[in-house]
């Protein structure tokens, strides 16, 4: 007979839960028969403990058949998804799905809304007016057999033991343990139902991983747990100690995302939404080699079909956004405020957790899973790292709704530059691959 006090010791004493152990305590979150202080107490047990890399896919698979299982064996081809552990201006999804559908890959993406300083795709998608991220599946389903992509936001039963879980983890400082972070992401990608998947792991001050170590161990264990259920994994870790791209904040994201599209994107955003891209386009068996999915994703932005692949998926969920480059028809904030540098010399830091912090307090980002977002505001980075700036040259530019945030914002985003007398060395984006 398994009760709960049982796990929770085992764990506090270092020992390895068995398949079924951890399909009890799964069930039991998902009931509600076990209660928030004995989930607390063995979440808080694995967080000094840790498990192995069995226990951690077991916790993955039975989080994952928690709830709904979303199947997309109806759709015709292989279908591949992409995630992110989450960064500031990370707005690669925009970019990618319609790269990779435009290779003829169905892309199935369900995504989630955004919570303190990192962006959320379906808030990305929601400030193109008109746009319908709440489609049934059988719709969603359609849309991807004849569109090729579509991006809805998660089912309300979409593993929710996991979020029972997580809630409990937030409020009892125990989010930061890699086996339930690993098995908190993947669960959600194996109940999303695509074959292959790419992990884009965030690495940096703007990430929730702040070093390679770290990333590249979450990486290798969110790798295993899919291959062990059965699916093709793929991990990618980046760069994220400045802000992706120069745009912060939902509408800008999208303009910064769509300009891509259309030839004219920040060469960081385009150097990483191509490598994602290429490796979806491997697992989707449309290449061999990365190298060769690469060139091919670089030749569909150049004759603008992955482009017209964006606004085609855009149409079909009633968005409406405009090719004009000075006018794309998102709403914009009514103040725009440029910041200017105190002193002159090379950027050397750019700190992407200070900007998007900076950001969601504009009204960009949530601190609370209930508050309302301001799709208009954000901040539009003028120089970055390794740029020369004069005394008095303009830094960026803040995206504000009411004078009252300016200053805060002014001080944050004076706080995020370190400027110095040296130029800094390139630093890769692309860290490390995973496979």
């Amino acid at each position: 007979m398994i009760s709960v006090q049982d796990l929770i010791r085992k764990k506090r004493d270092g020992q390895v839960l068995s398949r079924e152990e951890i399909e009890f305590l799964i069930g039991g979150i998902s009931s509600g028969e076990i209660s928030d202080y004995q989930i607390s107490a063995w979440a808080m047990a694995v967080y000094f403990q840790g498990m192995d890399e069995r226990e951690t896919r077991d916790l993955a698979v039975a989080m994952a058949n928690s709830g709904d299982v979303v199947d997309l064996s109806s759709i015709q081809g292989i279908t591949v998804d992409k995630h992110s552990t989450g960064g500031v201006g990370d707005k690669t999804t925009l970019a990618v799905i319609p790269l990779v559908a435009a290779a003829g890959i169905p892309v199935a993406k369900m995504s989630g809304r955004g919570l303190g300083h990192t962006g959320g795709t379906i808030d990305k998608f929601e400030s193109i007016p008109g746009m319908k991220v709440e489609k049934n599946f059988t719709d969603f389903i359609a849309q991807v057999n004849v569109v090729k992509a579509a991006v809805i936001s998660q089912t309300g039963n979409l593993v929710p033991a996991d979020k029972r879980l997580y809630a409990i983890r937030d409020v009892t400082a125990t989010v930061d343990s890699i086996p339930l972070i690993a098995s908190s992401i993947m669960s959600k990608k194996l109940a999303s139902g695509a074959e292959g998947i790419v992990l884009d792991v965030k690495v940096g001050s703007g990430a929730f991983m702040k070093n390679r170590q770290q990333a590249l161990q979450l990486a290798e264990i969110m790798v295993s747990i899919g291959k062990g259920a059965g699916r093709q994994v793929v991990a990618i870790l980046t760069d994220m100690s400045q802000p992706l791209g120069f745009n912060i904040g939902n509408s800008l994201e999208v303009i910064e995302a769509v300009d891509l599209l259309a030839g004219d994107g920040p060469t960081d955003l385009l150097e990483i939404s191509l490598e994602l891209a290429a490796h979806m386009m491997v697992l989707g068996k449309k290449f061999d080699q990365v190298a060769e999915a690469r060139n091919y994703a670089a030749e569909l932005l150049t004759s603008g079909k992955a482009l017209d692949k964006f606004m085609e998926m855009i149409t079909a969920q009633g968005g409406i956004i405009k090719l004009n480059k000075a006018d794309r028809g998102l709403k914009m904030a009514a103040i725009q405020q440029p910041v200017q540098s105190a002193i002159s010399g090379y950027v050397n830091q750019l700190d992407a957790y200070q900007v998007g912090h900076t950001a969601m307090s504009l009204g960009a980002g949530r601190e609370q899973i209930n508050d309302v977002i301001d799709h208009s505001v954000g901040i539009q980075l003028l120089k970055k790292r390794g740029d020369y700036v004069q005394a008095g040259e303009t830094i960026a530019v803040i995206h504000a709704s009411q004078e009252k945030h300016l200053s805060d914002a002014e001080a944050g985003i004076r706080a995020a530059y370190e400027i110095g007398p040296e130029k800094p060395e390139p630093t890769p984006l692309i860290i490390d691959i995973v496979t």
